[in-house]
C-alpha cells in the first residue's frame, strides 16, 4: 500500500524553535517523529533533536519493526537523554514531549507511543477515530470536570528525560485500512484547530501537503505564541475514502471577503 507524508516545523511567536521532526520510509515500514522540547529549562531544543535523531538512527538499522523492538528503542532515546544531561550539568534538565508512529507496511498494521503533549491522532474515513490523552495537567483536571482554572495546566508529567510519574504510553497494534490518515503534531498546531476543523480540512484536499497547509491557514489567522510542528501521514487513498467537498466545510479556511 502506497503511503504518503508531509511535515512541518515553524517557530511561531518563540525567538527559537525547540520542537524537532523526523521521517523515515522504506519498503519494510515507516518511522515518523515529532519532539517538543520542554519549556522551562534549559537545552529543550537539543533534548528534541537527541531524541528524534536516536530513533531514527536505531530504525535505520533495521530490516523489520515489531513494537517490542520500538518500545527499546523509545528506552534507548530516554538514556541518550539522560547521558548528555551527565556530560552537560547546565542541562542536566532538559527534556522532550514526543509522539512516534511506526507502520509495518507487510503486515499492514500500526502503532504509536507518546510522552507529554505532542499527539497522534488517527483519522479514518474522514473522521477522527482515536487520539492520545495528554500527560498534562490540563488532561487530568478536564478528565475530573474542571476547566479553566486560570492556573498553570499545562504543567507535564511525563517526558523523556524527567523523572516521570507513569510510563509512556503505547497504543494497541492497529490493523490498517485504505484511507487511515495519522497527524502528529506538538501542541503549539493543536492547540489552534479543533479536531472537527481537522477533519473538515482532510475532507478538501487530495494530498497530505495540501492538508497541511490548508490547516496552516487557518492557524495563521490565530495568535502564533509557540512554536508548530506536524508529520502528517496518508496511507493509501484517504482522498477516496472521505467526504467530498463542501461549502460548510470550506466556510473556515477560505480568506474572508472584501
Amino acid at each position: 500500500m502506497n503511503i504518503t507524508f508531509c511535515s512541518t516545523s515553524q517557530i511561531g511567536g518563540r525567538v527559537s524553535n525547540q520542537d524537532a521532526t523526523g521521517t523515515q520510509l522504506n519498503e519494510q515500514f515507516g518511522t515518523f517523529v515529532v519532539c517538543d522540547g520542554v519549556a522551562g529549562s534549559p537545552g529543550g531544543e537539543r533534548a528534541a533533536v537527541i531524541a528524534r535523531d536516536t530513533l531514527l538512527s536505531q530504525t535505520a538499522g533495521h530490516n523489520a519493526l515489531s513494537p517490542l523492538q520500538t518500545e527499546e528503542m523509545i528506552a534507548a532515546c530516554e538514556q541518550a537523554i539522560r547521558a548528555a544531561q551527565r556530560a552537560e550539568p547546565a542541562l542536566k534538565k532538559m527534556s522532550t514531549t514526543l509522539a512516534a508512529l511506526f507502520i509495518d507496511r507487510p503486515g499492514r498494521r500500526a502503532w504509536w507511543c507518546h510522552a507529554g503533549d505532542t499527539r497522534v491522532y488517527h483519522f479514518r474515513r474522514g473522521v477522527v477515530h482515536d487520539m492520545t490523552r495528554d500527560h498534562s495537567l490540563v488532561q487530568q483536571l478536564h478528565d475530573a470536570g474542571y476547566d479553566n482554572t486560570g492556573i498553570n495546566s499545562h504543567l507535564l508529567y511525563n517526558a523523556l528525560g524527567t523523572d516521570s510519574v507513569q510510563p509512556h504510553d503505547y497504543s494497541a497494534v492497529l490493523p490498517l485500512e485504505d484511507g487511515d490518515v495519522f497527524l502528529l503534531c506538538s501542541d503549539g498546531f493543536w492547540n489552534n484547530l479543533t479536531p472537527a476543523e481537522m477533519e473538515q480540512a482532510l475532507r478538501m484536499v487530495n494530498s497530505p501537503q495540501e492538508w497541511l497547509a490548508l490547516m496552516q491557514k487557518a492557524i495563521d489567522r490565530s495568535e502564533k505564541k509557540d512554536n508548530l510542528s506536524a508529520v502528517a501521514v496518508w496511507y493509501g487513498s484517504p482522498q477516496d475514502t472521505t467526504l467530498l467537498f463542501s461549502l460548510t466545510d470550506s466556510a473556515r479556511f477560505l480568506p474572508p471577503r472584501d
